[in-house]
């Protein structure tokens, strides 16, 4: 993926920060967070890791313009619009809802980095994966080449299995992270150690039967057994949010100086915290919490929701 000499992802940025919280020493606990925040301004997080393989492979096969899927709030749509611009090529983004009367920040940014959008309607959206659905997408937009939403697929949890080369993988007893396609999810999974716990929290609602699928693409069998997702921590769905996410963020900000947005970190340390003071993790655990980015998201939120 080539990128601006100044604006370069820097993975030595992506610093492992240790836990300090009262609750954590009254359990017997230790908890670490890797920053995938850190490594990039735009391309945080584990969104560099999902497009990696994917940017490289239209570089390979010299695409000219790439397309995707995402929301109005979407971390994905942003980091390709920006990884597009750094590559020279153009790129779409088929937008889930009708167009706004107002664009979200993350629309308006990835405008700036030169994305045009395609608005469709929720049920069309739903069935984007049809055979039917990309024939019309590669017939109106000439042949781009297709990026599935939030980076799913084999490159994306290629890209995906690298995250856990920045630790010492093999010191933890549990991997925890944030849950949208299960791409990330996938990806650690298939690179962590015999015995690791990999726990997934949702962000999104009515995704109870995603094991069902996500076991399909583990690659290792006895892994499956090791594999726990938690489905009731999503605040009523993908985006939303309410004053009492809003609160644990700001306390576990104050707590840790570590800043999470409303759509992936801020349920998942919410839902992290939530277990801890249930006794789901037995004394004595080491735990490592991915901090897969996203921070842009925020800047939508009206002022005086957040204190960072």
């Amino acid at each position: 993926m080539t990128e601006e000499a100044n604006n370069k992802i820097d993975l030595d940025k992506a610093i492992i920060q240790e836990l300090e919280m009262t609750l954590l020493k009254q359990n017997q606990l230790r908890a670490h967070i890797l920053r995938l925040d850190l490594i990039h301004p735009v391309l945080s997080g584990n969104k560099w890791f999902k497009l990696k393989y994917y940017m490289d492979e239209i570089k390979e096969k010299n695409f000219k313009k790439v397309l995707t899927f995402g929301g109005a709030f979407s971390n994905h749509i942003i980091a390709t619009a920006f990884a597009a611009k750094q590559s020279g090529i153009e790129s779409i983004g088929i937008i889930r809802g009708e167009k706004p009367a107002t664009l979200s920040h993350t629309l308006k940014q990835a405008a700036a980095y030169g994305m045009k959008f395609k608005f469709v309607d929720r049920k069309w959206y739903a069935s984007k994966s049809e055979p039917e659905n990309k024939t019309v997408l590669q017939n109106e937009f000439n042949d781009a080449y297709i990026i599935p939403e939030g980076g799913a697929g084999k490159n994306g949890i290629k890209g995906s299995k690298e995250i856990l080369l920045l630790t010492p993988k093999q010191n933890y007893t549990h991997i925890v992270c944030a849950i949208g396609t299960g791409t990330m999810y996938l990806g650690l999974v298939n690179s962590s150690v015999a015995g690791q716990e990999i726990i997934g929290i949702t962000i999104l609602k009515g995704m109870n039967d995603m094991m069902d699928e996500l076991i399909k693409r583990i690659e290792d069998p006895l892994k499956i057994k090791f594999c726990k997702i938690f489905y009731e921590y999503h605040f009523g769905g993908y985006a939303k949010k309410s004053s009492a996410l809003f609160h644990f963020m700001n306390s576990f900000y104050q707590q840790t100086t570590i800043p999470t947005d409303f759509v992936y970190t801020g349920k998942l340390f919410f839902a992290f915290n939530d277990l801890v003071g249930k006794k789901y993790f037995a004394p004595g655990s080491k735990i490592l919490l991915i901090h897969s980015g996203g921070l842009q998201g925020n800047q939508s939120l009206p002022p005086g929701n957040l204190l960072f």
